[in-house]
């Protein structure tokens, strides 16, 4: 099974594109993970491994997709320091 992580920050921006982007991926095509950065500040690191410098993104098997714009990873860091 492919794996799917989506990365966010709770934004306006992040909830609609978690909303929207993650109804429409196949369950049974991905293993979905998402993944608060506010909430998940240890995770921070995982998403700036996968490439993430903003979000919300999303990561199919190791690709970035950055979505739209709703923090930087520094704004988000910013805000967890």
């Amino acid at each position: 099974m492919n794996s799917a992580v989506f990365y966010h920050a709770g934004c306006p921006v992040c909830v609609n594109a978690e909303q929207q982007l993650l109804s429409a991926l196949d369950s049974r095509q991905f293993q979905v993970s998402v993944v608060h950065l506010g909430e998940n500040k240890d995770r921070i690191a995982d998403a700036e491994q996968a490439g993430v410098i903003s979000v919300p993104a999303l990561v199919l098997d190791g690709q970035v997709y950055h979505i739209n714009f709703g923090a930087s990873l520094d704004d988000v860091k910013g805000a967890s320091a």
